[in-house]
């Protein structure tokens, strides 16, 4: 049962913090993000309304839910990634997405959180491809968890974020 309620919650396995991020990984993550936004309208054809309205695992969100967190969440990685360019290791602002699930902008069409998060992962495949090596180490501090990482984690995060909520995406096409 434990196997099953981990698979629900982590479909494609939990986030992978590496030692090193070589070029090729991160070209690999790069890719994937720049992406995200093709898979998920892939995935979007094969769910039905009624689908997205389900949760995909009890007491998890609903595939609505899932789209507008996305894009809520990707949208912080963007300006993640402009303040880590600009500023000498800031801290991040975070957020608590539970509650902004709950905020009323969840209940618009998905629509809108399909197209706000293309036109960020514009930016972002913008900003990743033409980001120097060097560019890659610089930091920021999150502090709810208390770290400080590169800007090769942040890229390695978002793209298993987006492999992540597809794999709860997926389960409902089964639903």
């Amino acid at each position: 049962m434990e196997d099953l309620h981990e698979h629900l919650r982590y479909p494609v396995g939990r986030q992978q913090i590496h030692d090193t991020y070589t070029t090729e990984l991160r070209n690999t993550h790069i890719s994937e993000i720049k992406h995200l936004p093709v898979e998920l309208n892939k995935l979007l054809q094969k769910l039905s309304p009624e689908q997205l309205a389900q949760p995909y695992r009890p007491d998890g969100w609903t595939g609505n839910q899932v789209i507008h967190h996305l894009a809520d969440s990707h949208m912080n990685c963007l300006m993640r990634l402009k303040l880590a360019l600009t500023e000498n290791a800031p801290v991040i602002k975070p957020y608590i997405e539970q509650e902004w699930a709950k905020l009323s902008d969840y209940n618009l069409p998905i629509q809108v959180s399909i197209n706000m998060l293309e036109a960020v992962h514009s930016k972002l495949g913008v900003l990743l491809d033409n980001m120097k090596d060097e560019e890659f180490e610089r930091t920021f501090t999150h502090p709810q968890y208390n770290f400080t990482r590169p800007l090769h984690y942040l890229v390695s995060l978002y793209a298993w974020h987006g492999r992540h909520h597809l794999g709860h995406l997926s389960i409902l096409l089964n639903k």
